[in-house]
């Protein structure tokens, strides 16, 4: 009985040492991406010239918000119908060459995460931005997994991501209009449920458009052995704003982590304003 004892134990302990290394490596993967590859292949795109064109890429290499991208992909061509825009849709970094990123008005990070554009492209997207193009991000393209391209981290976010809540993940927010500026079609508050990114400062050299009462939710991202996570952003907590960068322009909004949200009509008004504003010259 005793050797019984012993070998349960021992098992117990193996699962427990080897569910703990599973843990650790999946989070190492999600802050630092998974294995990377560049695609350099130019893709055959035909783009009407009568029609402003959106590039829509969801390329991932760190945690991947799947639900969410899939549900973005119908919404983003209805609205493309609705408005005469043409969107081309692709997980591949090759069009990131400077004769055809010069062809969109507007590239959208679609929760894009990790490392996924080389040196070159990181060039290609940083001129393509400061000649006059718009650069959109939402949600996972704010995370820390971008941090090793800095102009993109400097001029998207202007600041940088902390964590996000963790009991509860999901908190509903009133989400109220900050810049009535941006495009008198967007509603003056709603109800938000999402998972709220926690930055470590204010965006610099931002206008916010939407913010919530981050001491109205539970900001705290504390697990195992990261106790330092433990703070919010407090009353003014931003959740979606744009900056001027050279020629051109830049939007970003940490909502949208889930396929929900695809399904609020608010959210999915602002996401359209967000792209009329940037294909505007």
């Amino acid at each position: 009985m005793k050797k019984f004892f012993k070998i349960l134990g021992w098992t117990l302990l193996t699962f427990i040492v080897l569910l703990f290394a599973a843990g650790s490596l999946f989070i190492y993967k999600v802050k630092n991406g998974f294995p990377v590859s560049y695609e350099t292949e130019k893709p055959g795109i035909s783009i009407p010239s009568d029609k402003p064109a959106v590039l829509l890429f969801s390329k991932t290499t760190g945690f991947r918000h799947g639900e969410s991208i899939d549900a973005s992909k119908p919404v983003l061509k209805d609205l493309a119908a609705k408005n005469g825009w043409f969107v081309y849709e692709t997980e591949e970094g090759g069009v990131f060459n400077p004769e055809q990123l010069a062809q969109f008005e507007v590239v959208i990070f679609d929760n894009s995460t990790g490392p996924v554009l080389s040196e070159e492209q990181q060039i290609t997207l940083q001129k393509y931005v400061e000649n006059g193009g718009t650069l959109m991000g939402i949600h996972g393209a704010g995370d820390d997994s971008h941090h090793e391209f800095h102009w993109y981290e400097l001029n998207l976010l202007g600041t940088r991501f902390s964590h996000h809540p963790l009991n509860p993940q999901f908190q509903k927010a009133q989400v109220s209009l900050r810049d009535t500026t941006f495009s008198p079609a967007l509603a003056k508050s709603f109800e938000g449920n999402d998972e709220w990114y926690v930055f470590f400062n204010q965006p610099t050299n931002a206008t916010i458009v939407y913010s919530i009462d981050g001491d109205k939710i539970l900001p705290s991202g504390n697990m195992l052995w990261m106790k330092d996570k433990n703070f919010g952003m407090g009353k003014n907590h931003p959740v979606a704003w744009h900056k001027k960068v050279g020629k051109g322009k830049t939007f970003y909004t940490s909502m949208g982590h889930s396929k929900e949200v695809w399904a609020n009509p608010d959210f999915v008004s602002l996401i359209e304003e967000a792209i009329r504003w940037g294909a505007k010259k």
